[in-house]
């Protein structure tokens, strides 16, 4: 379908009402505090989920948040009387926020409150039903449609590195919540979308937020910025790999997992010395090709890259998963048989076995040998990531300015929240083996032997890491020159793992 056959937004010429809606809503405790108050954990959760029972069921009175939250959440029409003391009425009809409907008055789009990382009171606006993320939970399948906050919107958010930064350019903006992030760190944003709908409804969010405006550009990938660079780069595009582009918002139309390969190769040249790009993206696991193999061969010339895959899914599993997405299993079954078909046909003409799906991260980087690390972590993570990725590239620049000699003159100090568990059989007098476990940022656990145990159990900053180890070859009865000829690797692996930090 066209956009003409989604609802009319609101204006986002006009500012000023914007900012009278918004002082309405804080006023009211629209809030994303107000609203877990109001609802209760339980609720609130399913909110986010899609599923609106429980919040019905919250907001049964006339208080002025729960007529905020049937309008614009739960899509409900309230008499404009109810109305006239909690909204500028007059001004949000007059700025298309605002219909008659039946007599009543209804929201023309869907307004999330969202909490951002300062404790900010910020706003995301969708398309009517798309507060959050993934359409198929309201049946909305218009080619336009513009979702809000999803877990992939959230995900991206919470890795994204958040140093200040001359300009940021978020690719593909959707709803514009990663522009609305960049806001507070970035002295000037650019946001793209081939979908010029999506740009309108991010001028709105900025708008409703309280945010500085962003340079709106409509177009795909990096055309609409030409030679451009940036400190920053976000892009949660539509990466989803299916036969055609049915949907806006999550098919890229390019083959196989080609938008995602080009937007990152692509992306070195627009960013500044040192600067930061994230995607998230999903790409294929083709017969006779190493996955990791396939992402190395997309990270461009000049740029560190870390990669990390979160999750895996055969053909089967993921071609059903995004027609439940779009609803499909709910229509005409043979309809549904067909477009299941045509997918695992698509998939089996390049060979495609699985879909992986993760984040990619660059930086822009004068070093002559770029690090590219490229692994599977599944495990549970601590949101939000983005200073334990600042914090990983830090160290890779540490470890290669450091040869094995400078490392071991180097000190070190053991990354908070680092534990010790020891396996064995009870009543052993040694165990079976060590294991660092990290309990913030990545969670990562690390087998060691008890001399890297030890070693980096006394990290403290004070000692250099030889000095440690000749200690430790003296406590041990070992030969020191041995012991600090085979330990640099290890050190390295602790350091690039993040259990160890360069003091």
């Amino acid at each position: 379908m066209s956009n003409a056959s989604l609802s009319p937004l609101p204006s986002a010429d006009r500012t000023d009402v914007a900012a009278r809606l918004r002082d309405a809503l804080l006023g009211a405790s629209f809030t994303a505090d107000g609203l877990l108050e109001l609802l209760g954990a339980p609720a609130y959760a399913a909110l986010s989920r899609g599923e609106t029972v429980p919040a019905l069921r919250a907001t049964r009175g006339d208080t002025p948040l729960e007529l905020l939250v049937r309008l614009f959440l739960l899509r409900g029409a309230v008499p404009r009387a109810r109305l006239a003391g909690v909204l500028p009425v007059d001004d949000c009809l007059e700025g298309g926020w605002l219909v008659p409907r039946d007599g009543r008055l209804a929201a023309t789009a869907d307004v999330r409150p969202y909490g951002g990382p300062g404790g900010e009171d910020w706003y995301i606006v969708s398309d009517l039903g798309c507060a959050v993320g993934g359409a198929g939970g309201v049946g909305i399948r218009e080619k336009g449609v513009v979702l809000g906050v999803g877990g992939a919107s959230t995900t991206l958010a919470g890795l994204t590195v958040r140093t200040p930064v001359a300009s940021a350019l978020d690719l593909g903006t959707g709803s514009g919540i990663q522009a609305l992030h960049a806001s507070a760190h970035a002295r000037r944003v650019t946001a793209t979308d081939v979908n010029p709908r999506a740009l309108h409804i991010t001028a709105l969010t900025l708008a409703l937020s309280g945010a500085r405006p962003a340079e709106l550009r409509e177009g795909s990938l990096f055309e609409p910025v030409g030679e451009e660079t940036y400190g920053l780069i976000v892009s949660n595009p539509p990466f989803v790999i299916s036969p055609g582009a049915r949907l806006t918002y999550r098919d890229g139309g390019m083959a196989g997992d080609e938008l995602c390969r080009s937007l990152v190769r692509e992306a070195g040249r627009h960013l500044d010395e040192g600067g930061f790009a994230h995607f998230l993206a999903n790409w294929e696991h083709v017969e006779g090709e190493e996955w990791t193999d396939r992402l190395r061969s997309w990270v461009p010339a000049g740029c560190d890259a870390w990669i990390v895959q979160r999750e895996v899914q055969d053909v089967t599993q993921y071609a059903e998963l995004w027609l439940r997405d779009a609803g499909d299993h709910r229509g005409d079954e043979s309809a549904y048989r067909e477009r299941y078909d045509a997918w695992l046909d698509e998939f089996e003409a390049r060979g495609v076995r699985a879909v992986g799906f993760g984040w990619i991260t660059l930086r822009r980087t004068p070093a002559a040998v770029p690090s590219v690390l490229v692994e599977e972590w599944p495990h549970p993570v601590e949101q939000p990531l983005g200073e334990t990725v600042r914090a990983h590239f830090d160290r890779l620049d540490h470890l290669r300015a450091h040869d094995d000699a400078a490392l071991l003159e180097s000190s070190f100090t053991l990354a908070a929240e680092v534990v010790q568990e020891q396996v064995g059989l009870p009543g052993a007098e040694d165990p079976e083996h060590v294991v660092l476990r990290q309990n913030r940022g990545m969670r990562r656990a690390a087998r060691v032997d008890t001399v890297t145990a030890g070693f980096a159990g006394v990290c403290d900053g004070t000692m250099s890491a030889g000095r440690i180890l000749d200690a430790i070859a003296q406590l041990l009865g070992e030969d020191p020159v041995a012991l600090r000829d085979r330990t640099p690797a290890r050190i390295r692996l602790l350091v690039e793992q993040g259990f160890l930090e360069p003091a």
